[in-house]
């Protein structure tokens, strides 16, 4: 076959580089790594802080040093590209992995939180895999390509609870060989990315124009309104998952059922993601997040059931589908959005966004579930799903309301020739006239 047909043939049916699977994988190490922090940290904080009300601090300083992370991680991005921000976010996390494990032999509920915080610095460069992903893949495949790197989160919720549970008695320090693991999920991500290649963030042969300031670009009504449903939809999944096995744990069950409902949870959130591409494509994005937030209203009415394992699992189920309706479309969606020289800015603004609220939320789970119980709690999150349905069905009728106007408005440029057309033939003495 000649070398023009084969360049015929990929450019009709374009396929996703060797780098998406790469980073597929990669993103599958780093959730189980993040499964098995969410499943042992508050028990952890509950074993070592002072209070229980502090039990959940661990969790929020990760979601603290990922928000942290994410500006200089766009900023590291646009001056040493992905492949080196990458490897450099891996090793803070190794560094942080050694903090854990002197802090659980020395009982030391400062030192944990210190290396949480650096794990969570280490997430927060990781969190840049969808969109390294998205760069790499062809324009029609962008979606699926987020959806495949998303994907690898099903890997994680088998590893992630079945490391947390097997290694948590490992060694004679409770939960020192699950962060051993941890350990070994990290050094697998960095031999992986030492070897994967990464187009360069902006082209260098393309001119392009200068990014815009960030006031103009948040002007653009649909920007912030992606940026948000990310944000909400993340914030009130992490909040609720976060304070799940303290109430799992006051109701009286024990470390293996509250492992079993995460892992269904993780399934629930990433399982998905191979079809909800095709469904982003078929739908569109503010629809998609429309019915996330559905699911989301759902997972909180399951906390008024029953106390029992199968209401958790139900409500952890339908709270990771919505996470995943919500939170991929909004990220593939916020693309749409900017200009190739100004993605590592724009990325860098919506991560900072989503994390920070994301890491209220995490600081919010322990006080909030203590004092208000786990039923109250789910009902104090019902406005920001409420909130977030309303965001999604006023952008899809903006959305729908644009296109139409574009789809007039180039109707009738495809007919401004042929009308004349139609007139230099109906009068040509007068055009006749008119070229004299």
């Amino acid at each position: 076959m000649r070398p023009t047909a084969l360049a015929t043939r990929s450019a009709r049916h374009p396929r996703l580089p060797p780098s998406v699977w790469g980073l597929t994988l990669c993103q599958a190490l780093l959730i189980s790594g993040n499964v098995l922090l969410i499943a042992t940290s508050p028990l952890i904080g509950a074993r070592l802080a002072p209070s229980a009300g502090w039990s959940t601090l661990p969790v929020a300083l990760q979601l603290l040093g990922l928000t942290a992370a994410t500006l200089p991680a766009g900023w590291l991005t646009a001056h040493l590209g992905r492949k080196r921000t990458f490897v450099l976010g891996n090793l803070v996390g190794l560094a942080g992995i050694a903090a854990c494990l002197l802090a659980l032999v020395q009982a030391h509920f400062g030192l944990f939180n210190l290396g949480t915080f650096a794990i969570g610095m280490s997430i927060g460069v990781g969190m840049l895999y969808r969109f390294a992903a998205l760069e790499a893949a062809p324009e029609p495949l962008r979606d699926s390509a987020l959806s495949w790197v998303m994907a690898g989160g099903v890997v994680a919720a088998l590893a992630g609870p079945w490391l947390a549970e097997h290694l948590r008695d490992a060694l004679a320090t409770p939960f020192l060989g699950s962060f051993m693991g941890l350990g070994g999920l990290y050094l697998a991500a960095l031999g992986l990315l030492s070897t994967l290649r990464f187009a360069p963030v902006t082209p260098r042969a393309t001119p392009l124009p200068p990014p815009r300031p960030v006031g103009q670009l948040l002007r653009q009504p649909l920007l912030p309104a992606a940026i948000a449903c990310a944000a909400l939809g993340y914030a009130v999944m992490n909040l609720a998952m976060t304070a799940t096995p303290l109430a799992m744990s006051h109701a009286g069950h024990d470390f293996g059922a509250v492992a079993e409902v995460i892992q269904w949870h993780m399934l629930a959130m990433f399982a998905p993601s191979f079809i909800t591409g095709r469904l982003t494509r078929r739908l569109g994005h503010a629809r998609m997040i429309a019915i996330g937030a559905l699911c989301l209203f759902a997972s909180l009415l399951c906390a008024w059931l029953t106390p029992a394992v199968w209401a958790f699992a139900l409500g952890l189920g339908l709270l990771g589908l919505g996470w995943n309706f919500t939170f991929l479309p909004a990220s593939a969606w916020l693309t749409t959005h900017y200009r190739a020289g100004e993605a590592p800015r724009v990325q860098a603004i919506n991560d900072c966004a989503v994390f920070a609220l994301t890491s209220l939320s995490a600081l919010a789970a322990g006080p909030l579930n203590a004092w208000l119980g786990w039923q109250q709690l789910n009902l104090w999150l019902l406005p920001a799903v409420l909130l977030l349905l309303v965001i999604a069905l006023r952008a899809a009728r903006a959305t729908r309301h644009g296109s139409g106007a574009r789809t007039i408005r180039g109707g009738q440029e495809r007919l401004r020739p042929l009308a004349r057309r139609a007139a230099e033939q109906a009068h040509p003495d007068e055009q006749r006239t008119r070229q004299r």
